[in-house]
């Protein structure tokens, strides 16, 4: 079993309010990157459904020199209707299911640490909003 000692958050990038899902992303990652599968271990749509990407105990492709030891989950959205400003565009549903998930996880990896995918990169600003703050206290 992997250790894991960092959960990371993420958005997809996508414009507020369209809907995406696992089978679009697997497709942008495998056809688009040229990756094995999907990068993300979770993926929660607009109405906060939990969606299984990658299995746990496979390493992800979500954070550069960080997927040995990390969970990746992402939101879809995290970008404006016009697709260019980084907003923070979780539903309601979606930030209960992030709280969910993420409590879940760090039941189930003692010691985890909560981070946004921008804490490890000054090329993106996702997921949009602060995830190891907002997360720091509410897990």
């Amino acid at each position: 079993m992997r250790k894991i000692n960092k959960i990371i958050v993420h958005c997809s990038g996508t414009p507020e309010f369209k809907n995406f899902d696992v089978n679009d992303i697997k497709d942008w990652h495998v056809n688009g990157n040229g990756w094995s599968d999907v990068g993300y271990h979770y993926i929660i749509k607009l109405d906060g459904e939990i969606q299984p990407g990658r299995l746990e105990k496979t390493i992800g492709a979500h954070c550069y020199r960080n997927n040995r030891d990390s969970i990746g989950i992402c939101y879809i959205g995290g970008m404006d209707k016009q697709m260019k400003k980084w907003i923070d565009t979780r539903t309601e549903a979606q930030k209960e299911s992030l709280l969910k998930l993420i409590n879940e996880l760090k039941e189930k990896y003692p010691g985890a640490i909560v981070y946004g995918h921008k804490d490890f990169t000054n090329k993106k600003l996702c997921p949009s909003f602060d995830a190891k703050k907002e997360y720091e206290e509410k897990v």
